[in-house]
C-alpha cells in the first residue's frame, strides 16, 4: 500500500483521497477533446483551468518566438525556442509543486546562465540528447507528469515579419522578430512567416482534426495567434463553422 501510494503521489492533489484521485482522473480521461492554439502566458492560464475538466488537452504552440532566453537559445544552439512550450508543460503538469517550480526556475542574470530558465535548459539538453524537439517536448512532459500534449504549430525555424506604419502615418517599415515587433510603436498592417509556407507539424493537424472544442487564444493577436495561424494548413483544419465564428 505504501508503495502504491508513492506512485500515486504526484497525481493526488492536497485534501483528496486515492478513492476520489481515481474517480477524477476516470472523468478527466472521458473529457472532450480540446485544442487550444496560441502562446505566450494567456495560453498557459487558459491551460491550467482547462485541464480541471479534461486530460484530451493539446497545446498549439507558435515557434517564431526570438526574444530573451527562448531567443538566446535559438541563436546560439540552434533549435526552436522552447520558452512557451515550457509555460504550457508546467501549466499541465499534475504536479504543481516542487518540480514544476524547479522547471520554472530563472537563473539570474549574472549567474553565468544569461537568465536562462531550467525548463529552457531541460528541453534544450533532451532535444540535443533525443535527437529532435518534439522527442524533447514528450520527455519534458514526463517528468512534469503533464496531462495534455504541447505540440508545436510547425518544426520548421521561422520568423514573423511585420510591416509597421509609424505614428507619422507617412512611413511604412519592415521589421523581422516577433520581439522587435513587440516592441515597435506605430500600426501593424500586415504579417508574414520568413520562411514562407511551413510546414506543419503533422500531429498537430490531426489534434485539430479530431477536437471537440477549438479555443483561439488569448494572447497577443498577431505574434501569438496569427503566428500559428499563418502556418498552411492550421486554418484548413478548423471546422469552417469555427471560423466563421471567431472573425464575427
Amino acid at each position: 500500500m505504501g508503495l502504491n501510494r508513492a506512485l500515486l503521489r504526484p497525481f493526488i492533489r492536497p485534501g483528496k483521497d486515492i478513492i476520489d484521485t481515481v474517480a477524477d482522473y476516470s472523468r478527466k480521461e472521458k473529457g472532450p477533446r480540446i485544442v487550444v492554439i496560441g502562446g505566450g502566458t494567456g495560453l498557459a492560464s487558459v491551460l491550467r483551468g482547462l485541464k480541471a475538466y479534461s486530460m484530451n488537452i493539446t497545446a498549439v504552440v507558435t515557434v517564431a518566438d526570438d526574444g530573451g532566453s527562448s531567443g538566446e537559445i535559438r541563436k546560439t544552439v540552434g533549435i526552436l525556442p522552447p520558452g512557451d512550450i515550457r509555460n504550457c508543460l508546467a501549466a499541465l503538469s499534475n504536479d504543481e509543486e516542487l518540480i514544476t517550480q524547479v522547471f520554472q526556475y530563472r537563473f539570474a542574470a549574472g549567474a553565468g546562465l544569461n537568465g536562462h530558465s531550467l525548463g529552457n535548459l531541460l528541453i534544450t539538453a533532451l532535444t540535443e540528447i533525443t535527437g529532435s524537439f518534439e522527442a524533447g517536448i514528450a520527455e519534458s512532459a514526463r517528468v512534469l507528469a503533464v496531462q495534455g500534449r504541447v505540440f508545436p504549430s510547425t518544426l520548421k525555424n521561422i520568423n514573423l515579419v511585420g510591416e509597421v506604419e509609424l505614428e507619422d502615418k507617412k512611413t511604412r517599415v519592415r521589421i523581422k522578430g516577433e520581439s522587435e515587433l513587440a516592441k515597435l510603436g506605430g500600426t501593424i498592417r500586415r504579417v508574414w512567416l520568413d520562411p514562407a509556407n511551413p510546414s506543419p507539424f503533422p500531429p498537430t493537424l490531426q489534434a485539430i482534426l479530431n477536437a471537440d472544442l477549438i479555443l483561439v487564444g488569448p494572447g497577443s493577436l498577431y505574434t501569438s495567434i496569427i503566428a500559428n495561424l499563418l502556418v498552411p494548413d492550421i486554418v484548413e483544419a478548423i471546422p469552417e463553422v469555427f471560423i466563421l465564428h471567431f472573425l464575427k
